[in-house]
C-alpha cells in the first residue's frame, strides 16, 4: 500500500503519559479528551487549557474508554479483568463489572454496550439494564432479538493461508449500516452484514491496523497503521518502529449494501 499523500499535520499540544497510551476518547461536546495506557491511569484532558488529571485507575493497563453522554459516565475496560464506570465528579468508580477475561475492545451505542475480552468472548450489556460471542481471525453477527436468532452468522476473515490474524478494530457506517473491519494482516476491509458479502477489499499496509473510525456522515475512515504488539514486546524495534494515521475516502459502492442475490429454488 502507497504512503498517501503528506497532509503536513502538526500537533498542536500533547499529554504525557508514563508507559505507552492504549486509548483515547472525546468527550461528546467535543472539549475534552480521555486516555487511558499501560501506566494503568485514565486521564482527563480539558481543552479549554486546563491541565490535565487523573480521574481513574485500574489494577492492569487500561485498553478500552468510552464517554457515555447519556448518563455523563465514563466507562474504563482494562486487562485486570473488569470495566469501571467514573462519574468525574468522585474519586472512586460508581460501579465496577467483572469481566470473565482482559478486555481487549468496547464500543457503545446507547443503550447497549458490547465488550470483546481475550479467550474470546464478546458481552453485551444493557446499560439501561445492566447483563456471547467468538472472535479468532473472524467476526460473529449476533441479533439481539430472540426472533431473529436463526439470522445470526460467523464468517472467517483477516487470514491468509493458514496464517490467522486478530481483528483489531469493527465500526459500523453511520448511514448505510454496513461495517468495516481492521486486523493485525495490515488490511482493512467493507462488508455488508445483510447480503453476507465483502463490498470492497483493501491492499494491505506494511504494519498491522490496530484501531479505525468513521467519520459522522461515513465520507472519511481514519485508520492508524503501527506496532500492535500482537507478537509480543520482543517483536517491537522502537528504532525502526514508524506509527502512521491514515485518511481513506471511500466511494459510496464501496460502503454501500447491495441487494442479496436470490438462490435458485431447490428442487
Amino acid at each position: 500500500m502507497g504512503s498517501g499523500t503528506n497532509t503536513g499535520t502538526v500537533p498542536k499540544a500533547a499529554i504525557p503519559h508514563e508507559q505507552p497510551v492504549l486509548c483515547s476518547a472525546w468527550k461528546d461536546d467535543g472539549t475534552t479528551v480521555f486516555s487511558g495506557g499501560c501506566d494503568k491511569q485514565v486521564k482527563m484532558w480539558p481543552l479549554s487549557g486546563s491541565q490535565p488529571v487523573t480521574v481513574g485507575m485500574h489494577d492492569a493497563p487500561v485498553k478500552e474508554l468510552a464517554w457515555i453522554p447519556e448518563t455523563n459516565l465514563l466507562v474504563t475496560g482494562s486487562w485486570d479483568k473488569t470495566l469501571r464506570y467514573w462519574d468525574l465528579r468522585q474519586q472512586n468508580p460508581v460501579h465496577s463489572q467483572q469481566l470473565p477475561e482482559r478486555c481487549y475492545a468496547l464500543t457503545v451505542k446507547h443503550p447497549l454496550m458490547v465488550a470483546g475480552t481475550a479467550d474470546k468472548n464478546l458481552i453485551v450489556f444493557n446499560l439501561q439494564n445492566p447483563q456471547v460471542g467468538s472472535i479468532e481471525g473472524r467476526v460473529g453477527v449476533h441479533h439481539l432479538n430472540d426472533s431473529l436468532e436463526g439470522k445470526n452468522f460467523t464468517f472467517k476473515c483477516h487470514r491468509e493461508g493458514n496464517d490467522i490474524y486478530s481483528v483489531n478494530s469493527l465500526n459500523f457506517h453511520p448511514t448505510h449500516g454496513t461495517f468495516a473491519t481492521a486486523g493485525s494482516d495490515g488490511a482493512f476491509n467493507f462488508w455488508d452484514k445483510d447480503s453476507k458479502q465483502r463490498l470492497k477489499a483493501m491492499s494491505r499496509c506494511s504494519q498491522p491496523i490496530p484501531c479505525s473510525a468513521f467519520n459522522s456522515d461515513g465520507s472519511i475512515y481514519a485508520y492508524a497503521v503501527c506496532y500492535d504488539w500482537s507478537k509480543g514486546a520482543e517483536n517491537h524495534n522502537p528504532s525502526t518502529a514508524k506509527t502512521s494515521i491514515y485518511l481513506h475516502f471511500p466511494q459510496e459502492s464501496d460502503v454501500k449494501g447491495k441487494p442479496r442475490i436470490a438462490s435458485s429454488s431447490r428442487k
